[in-house]
């Protein structure tokens, strides 16, 4: 069919006066003059590529047609950046979001990516009429960095999806992402590898949020040197005037017989019989630092679904995973981190969606 989409170069109004970041600037301070830099830009009917340095950078689209359309915008490495967006015939509609531009573009130890931003236009029948990408002022961005492994991460391939990659598809215009979450990463890890925490920590700004989530890998990692690890990563956040905030794990599906998850492996027990949850939970009370309560939430979801319905949730059914999640699964937890945000008051109910 021949829809607005397919014929989007003809109707595509790409701003031309797209402000292209000097390649020294960063997200400490986007250089001067950095607004009023000469950008190009590059769409087909499926993406978008614009030629800037890292940094973060605001997004205005205008969905829609002179048909019905349904449009979703993806990014850099497979994040969901504005999730499906049903318009009328002749209806179209302006959506903003804000984007984490760094490189590597996805997890810190991966692949470099391509420089640049790239977004992706999606949706079971796309129309993008309209698009305009600017530097984001710092002094009205609040940034949320996370910290995490493999269920967390910007996850490079399908069928595998990190809950941090579908977190930005929950928030507005004047708040970004930028996931850290690394694949196999233990607190010791995270705090030994210089791509890092120690790469994280210098780029986090007065305000910014950092959602630390560590366990799955920390399986022969003692109670003492678990607990030390956490309060070191809520220190340093909080030396760079950051406001750390601790998540506990989400649950491995595995159920006992009785349909609950009430086991060692399901709740993140490891080895040497360290409670991860318990540690992060005590970590956060006696450092008076925000708990997202992440084990808990996921256990009652996948609790409330059932050992069939929750498959669905996880590659149970691709890789015979169940401690990774799908797509759907991957959003459904970001829901979670979402509503936790918002009861907590940490981000403003205005910046979410």
């Amino acid at each position: 069919m021949r829809r607005t989409a397919i014929t989007l170069l003809a109707t595509l109004t790409i701003a031309t006066a797209l402000s292209a970041v000097p390649a020294q600037a960063h997200d400490r301070g986007m250089g001067k003059g950095a607004g009023k830099g000469l950008g190009m830009e590059n769409c087909t009917a499926t993406a978008c590529h614009f030629d800037v340095a890292p940094g973060t950078y605001d997004v205005r689209v205008r969905l829609g047609g002179d048909t019905a359309a349904s449009t979703g915008i993806t990014g850099e490495t497979r994040r969901t950046l504005l999730a499906e967006t049903p318009t009328g015939a002749g209806e179209p509609v302006t959506r903003s979001f804000t984007v984490n531009v760094r490189t590597p573009e996805g997890e810190p130890t991966g692949a470099e990516g391509t420089p640049g931003l790239d977004l992706v236009v999606g949706g079971s029948a796309p129309a993008l009429a309209d698009i305009r990408v600017t530097p984001a002022a710092a002094r009205h961005t609040r940034r949320i960095f996370l910290v995490g492994d493999s269920t967390v991460c910007d996850q490079p391939g399908d069928p595998y999806s990190g809950w941090g990659q579908q977190l930005p598809r929950y928030l507005r215009k004047g708040v970004s992402v930028a996931n850290y979450g690394d694949s196999g990463e233990s607190t010791v890890t995270y705090l030994a590898d210089p791509r890092l925490f120690a790469t994280v920590q210098p780029l986090i700004r007065r305000g910014d949020l950092v959602l630390i989530q560590l366990a799955h890998n920390d399986k022969q990692t003692d109670e003492a040197t678990y607990r030390a690890n956490l309060e070191t990563l809520v220190a340093g956040v909080r030396e760079e005037g950051g406001r750390p905030v601790l998540v506990t794990p989400i649950v491995r599906r595995w159920f006992n017989s009785d349909g609950t998850l009430n086991n060692g492996t399901a709740l993140l027990v490891n080895g040497l019989g360290v409670d991860h949850p318990a540690v992060t939970r005590s970590v956060a009370t006696a450092h008076d630092v925000p708990l997202i309560d992440l084990t808990a939430r996921t256990k009652a979801l996948v609790e409330s679904l059932g050992v069939e319905g929750s498959k669905a949730l996880y590659l149970y059914n691709e890789k015979r995973d169940n401690t990774h999640t799908s797509a759907h699964g991957a959003t459904a937890y970001a829901e979670l981190v979402r509503d936790e945000l918002l009861a907590q008051h940490l981000v403003p109910e205005r910046l979410v969606r």
